[in-house]
């Protein structure tokens, strides 16, 4: 799923631009870093106790994983942008109001 976020995100981008594509960059950036600590976690859960050791190093790619998900801003600043953006879609035309 990522994958093809991150493709199809690509594309719009190369295509329509980067403020077209907003909506498909927000997806991407939520959906990517939640699947990087859900990877990390199950490998963490696959290596019982060890796998918070320093020996496999997963400890360190958690915490990457988990700051990547606050980097570019908490996944709720970009839900609620998609909500916006996919809302501002059924909102009627100025014109159209009152009519």
């Amino acid at each position: 799923q990522c994958r093809l976020l991150t493709l199809h995100a690509a594309w719009r981008m190369d295509t329509v631009g980067n403020k077209a594509a907003r909506k498909e960059i927000a997806e991407i950036k939520v959906a990517a870093a939640n699947m990087a600590c859900q990877v990390v976690d199950m490998a963490i859960q696959a290596h019982g106790g060890g796998g918070v050791t320093e020996d496999f190093g997963l400890a360190a790619m958690y915490k990457t994983a988990r700051t990547l998900r606050i980097v570019d801003g908490p996944d709720e600043v970009h839900r609620d942008q998609l909500a916006r953006l996919e809302l501002r879609q059924y909102r009627p035309a100025r014109n159209e109001v009152g009519s």
